[in-house]
């Protein structure tokens, strides 16, 4: 018995993605170039369903292309560790994580621009503001600055 064959809205339908992430994703490689019918449209099994789910489940854990990549390799050949499936998460997890620092300073900062212009603000025109004069000041380099 042949699988049913699917059309691009379908799969899009079935792995809860778009028609333009599939063709995206079959032009970097990332998913399979689709068979074709004789009309030439784009027809798909349930292995591309499975395959199309997984990374974009992936990707809402915020797996960055080349790391979905990794894991899709992962998945392809499944003789390999399981050890290398926790590597990859590890290295997720550890940018998560800085982004989060970066973002806890950036609240910071911004609570901290939020309350000066409580502080400082006259009411008056904004070429009075100090809160705009000192972003326009000189800036204090910094690791952060320096990579900016």
């Amino acid at each position: 018995m042949t699988e049913p064959a699917l059309t691009i809205g379908a799969l899009a339908t079935r792995s809860g993605t778009t028609t333009p992430t599939i063709r995206y994703y079959e032009q970097i490689g990332l998913l399979r170039a689709a068979d074709r019918r004789r009309s030439g449209h784009r027809s798909y099994g349930d292995g591309d369903v499975r395959r199309l789910t997984f990374i974009r489940r992936c990707r809402d854990f915020g797996f960055p292309l080349d790391q979905v990549r990794r894991l899709v390799a992962l998945v392809e050949d499944g003789d390999r560790s399981c050890e290398e499936v926790r590597v990859v998460g590890q290295e997720h997890l550890d940018a998560v994580r800085a982004k989060m620092a970066e973002l806890a300073e950036l609240e910071r900062s911004l609570s901290a621009f939020v309350a000066e212009c409580g502080s400082t603000c006259a009411g008056g025109a904004t070429r009075d503001c100090t809160a705009l004069n000192g972003l326009a000041g000189p800036i204090e380099v910094t690791r952060r600055t320096r990579n900016a």
